[in-house]
């Protein structure tokens, strides 16, 4: 669970996390063309699997169908979503810091995050598209604050230099007027 110290935007205060929709759920010994089936009718790019408590234990990704099914050679049908999931896979509290997970994301290298209520339970899937929409905003005021700061900073720079662009502008329209 990542937490901090630090007073910040809890996951379940992020707007997508009442719009999203319900995590499609699998228990671990459904077939994978089950799973595939509803994450193609669906439009979804994972599935989470739960055990009968609706506490996740794994979760299986288009990437695990495509590596660990289609590579391998292995028939939908009859592999069950528990032979290729990701295992024990990271969780988030609804009650953690998004930027918390928004840098354990960025540095761990994953795509999806299954996040869970105080029970341990299945909520909601944050995916990385879903952190940018919060950092966007931020991102672009950090830039104008820099961008504002390094004028104020260099301000003398900029005058000198706008001086002598100046004086050199006269000198020519002088020269060109004799």
């Amino acid at each position: 669970m990542a937490t901090s110290n630090r007073v910040g935007m809890q996951l379940r205060d992020r707007p997508e996390y009442a719009n999203k929709p319900k995590p499609l759920t699998f228990s671990p010994d459904a077939s994978v063309a089950d799973a595939v089936d509803a994450m193609c009718k669906k439009n979804f790019g994972s599935v989470i699997i739960v055990d009968p408590d609706d506490k996740v234990v794994g979760v299986m990704t288009e990437r695990d169908v495509m590596r660990k099914l289609v590579h391998a050679g292995l028939d939908a049908k009859t592999t069950k979503l528990t032979d290729i999931m990701t295992h024990e896979p990271r969780v988030a509290h609804e009650t953690d810091d998004v930027v918390d997970w928004l840098r354990i994301m960025s540095n761990d290298r994953f795509r999806r995050l299954p996040v869970v209520d105080q029970d341990g339970r299945i909520k909601a899937v944050f995916t990385q598209g879903d952190f940018v929409s919060y950092t966007w905003p931020d991102l672009v005021y950090q830039a104008s604050q820099l961008a504002r700061a390094s004028l104020a900073r260099n301000y003398a720079v900029w005058l000198i230099g706008g001086g002598i662009a100046l004086y050199t502008l006269l000198m020519i329209i002088v020269v060109r007027s004799l």
